[in-house]
């Protein structure tokens, strides 16, 4: 019997448990299966542009406040974080940071006018530049909340951004929910920059956050609002579904995690909603036995560094490489270095002129990335 189409009712009856979870993931594995038996992965270093944030979610421990942590890295810090990752054979500089500091933090102003810049944006702008002009790594931005101006700025120099959705509903924004005080948490400001990348034709990765207070209900609604902007847009390159950690130092420290039985369901129910073309992601240093999430579904595991911590979940360290080969393989699959833009982005109409020689240079003949494979060497 052949497996239904997508359905708001019976994924939410899934998601609370109320199906057998059995036939839901048969058909997210063949689903997935349709795009071959190739899983991905891209080698990367993370570098922390700023974690000084205007934003108090409940659950971070990335942006830290002026004295404590919070601070902007300088021009030569982040060239040395590029030029380490590239001598381990990364291809990916993941530029993350808070969202708009000056708003908030006198501090973010000094730095950001003694570097002759505006705004925290045209900082990044300014390092992506330094970086894609100076090293092998191509920049992968997820500055929070852009207008079409500065993701057209950054489109240049970054083969692709980021910006999770998180979840659809605003009620996480009320007091006492984790994304109060939050203004950049927003949906409604979220799904605009999802938009504005895809009006730039920037090949754009997103995703949800499972586990933060939302109901079954709103869960499923932020993965089909997700496949909705794909539909209209058609520039969601991946979507990431990722599982909340309690972190000790912060107010959600005694907030339960999801289990993970009930999450790989909700990895299973993406892929069922957003269908076989989709890479579907799972970080795979937030759970101990992350090879689950193949029989869920997923065909790739993000940003994985052989050099950099998480700095959004530093408790959780990378999988090595090894390991990832030998769990991916043990399920029977391929593992596959990518550049931070998926294989079936990489044309003329996703990648600006000015990147594409650097791009062609750096893949091979299946557009995967064509590095040295140092697997086991770290």
């Amino acid at each position: 019997m052949s497996f239904p189409a997508p359905d708001r009712t019976l994924a939410i009856e899934y998601a609370r448990g109320e199906r057998d979870a059995g036939p839901l993931f048969a058909e997210a594995r063949r689903l997935r299966d349709e795009r071959g038996r190739t899983v991905t992965y891209s080698r990367k270093v993370f570098i922390p542009i700023t974690t000084l944030c205007r934003d108090k979610c409940t659950y971070c421990t990335f942006a830290k406040p002026p004295g404590a942590g919070g601070e902007f890295l300088t021009p030569d810090d982040v060239m040395a974080i590029a030029a380490a990752g590239q001598s381990h054979g990364c291809t990916e500089a993941l530029l993350t940071l808070g969202d708009k500091p000056e708003d908030r933090w006198p501090q973010a102003t000094e730095f950001l006018e003694a570097q002759g810049v505006a705004t925290t944006i045209d900082y990044v702008v300014a390092m992506s530049d330094r970086i894609a002009a100076s090293s092998t790594l191509f920049p992968h931005a997820n500055p929070g909340i852009m207008d079409e101006a500065a993701v057209a700025a950054l489109r240049s120099t970054n083969v692709s951004m980021g910006l999770m959705l998180e979840n659809i509903s605003p009620r996480l924004m009320e007091p006492g929910m984790p994304h109060f005080e939050c203004p950049d948490k927003d949906p409604v400001r979220r799904v605009a920059t999802i938009e504005a990348a895809g009006r730039c034709k920037v090949p754009f990765t997103s995703g949800v956050l499972v586990g933060i207070g939302e109901t079954a209900d709103e869960l499923v609604d932020s993965l089909f609002a997700l496949a909705e902007l794909h539909r209209r847009w058609g520039n969601l390159q991946e979507v990431i579904v990722q599982n909340f950690r309690a972190k000790a130092d912060t107010r959600m420290r005694r907030s339960v995690e999801p289990a993970t039985e009930y999450f790989a369901r909700i990895v299973a129910l993406t892929r069922w909603i957003m269908g076989p073309e989709m890479n579907v992601q799972v970080p795979p240093n937030l759970t101990d036995d992350f090879g689950i999430y193949l029989e869920a579904g997923i065909n790739d595991w993000g940003g994985v560094s052989p050099l950099t911590i998480d700095w959004v979940n530093p408790e959780a360290p990378w999988p090595h490489l090894d390991r990832l080969r030998a769990v991916t393989e043990a399920a029977g699959f391929e593992l596959r270095p990518r550049l931070p833009v998926y294989p079936e982005f990489i044309t003329d109409e996703w990648i600006d002129p000015a990147l594409m020689p650097k791009v062609q240079d750096s893949i091979d003949s299946n557009g995967y990335a064509a590095i040295v494979d140092k697997v086991g060497a770290e």
